[in-house]
């Protein structure tokens, strides 16, 4: 660590990643109580091609749940590219 980021550059990466962190909690948020809860209603009229299932039971069973995966890998690639970009190269580069 011998390259350690200036307080400017470690306060510009906390203000992105709660920008980021917020934005990521809300869809999560409005896929998981919106889609699973509030608006099963209005989904469940759609159906998923070839299986049958209504769209607004998928969403309050598996569809959440897939989004929050998708949520968590989009988190990681930001953060790292965050690492990068700011705080000089201390992500991974995986």
């Amino acid at each position: 660590m011998s390259n350690t980021p200036s307080p400017e550059a470690r306060a510009r990466y906390w203000r992105k990643n709660l920008c980021w962190l917020g934005g990521l909690l809300s869809v999560w948020f409005i896929v998981s109580y919106g889609c699973g809860i509030l608006f099963v209603d209005q989904l469940d009229k759609i159906r998923i091609p070839g299986t049958g299932f209504k769209l607004g039971f998928w969403f309050a069973q598996q569809g959440s749940i897939y989004v929050f995966l998708c949520l968590i890998a989009i988190y990681v690639l930001v953060m790292n590219r965050l690492d990068r970009e700011l705080l000089g190269g201390e992500g991974d580069d995986a």
